[in-house]
């Protein structure tokens, strides 16, 4: 029986070049992370609502302060990209789209549908406000 310490150890993270689907996945980790925080977020949001316009008026100043709105625009990035990459597991889940190249394909889909989608929703959103930043 070999000595325990004369055994090889497993390469560290270090030695791997990172891949599309690893980073994918760490993003998608990352979304779902934000997507938790996010929803507190609207918790809030829903109970200054609720006790009325001087605590409502707290929060939508802060929805519409320079921070405020980096967090809604993060928050919307984190829900797309979680969305379309669900979608991609689901299909994963069904035993398709396994092959390297449409796993590189589907992941830079992904990356541009939820970039595109953000960027959908904020165009409408400022656009349904009158254009109003």
């Amino acid at each position: 029986m070999a000595d325990a310490k004369n055994r090889p150890l497993s390469p560290h993270l270090q030695i791997y070049r990172p891949q599309l689907t690893s980073l994918l996945s760490v993003v998608h980790r990352g979304t779902g992370v934000v997507l938790g925080v996010g929803t507190l977020l609207l918790a809030w949001w829903l109970i200054a609502a609720a006790m009325g316009p001087a605590a409502f008026e707290t929060v939508q100043w802060f929805n519409g302060s320079w921070i405020g709105r980096l967090v809604l625009l993060g928050f919307t990035f984190s829900l797309f990209y979680h969305l379309c990459n669900g979608i991609r597991h689901l299909f994963w889940d069904m035993g398709a789209g396994f092959e390297i190249k449409t796993v590189n394909l589907t992941g830079w889909l992904v990356l541009v549908a939820s970039t595109g989608l953000t960027g959908l929703t904020w165009i409408l959103g400022y656009a349904v406000r009158g254009g109003v930043l």
